[in-house]
């Protein structure tokens, strides 16, 4: 559960890391960020939650290419 909250940048990128390997050999993690460079890259697949419900489940890419749901639950 946002496993870099409150972390000096390096060590975002440590965790990063780590998670990256986790996935390189095989293990599936579920992760939850709020840090979304960080779920974009490896994951390959996400969900976005908006007031306790799912508003979407799909890849990486295909949230990319939903500027709605981006714009509505993710941007500021």
């Amino acid at each position: 559960d946002e496993p870099t909250e409150g972390l000096a940048p390096m060590i975002v990128e440590l965790v990063g890391q780590y998670l990256r390997t986790l996935k390189d050999r095989g293990i599936s993690v579920l992760l939850i960020e709020q840090k979304l460079t960080i779920a974009m890259n490896i994951s390959d697949r996400v969900l976005v939650m908006g007031h306790g419900s799912i508003v979407f489940d799909g890849t990486p890419d295909s949230l990319r290419a939903d500027s709605a749901t981006r714009r509505e639950w993710l941007e500021v």
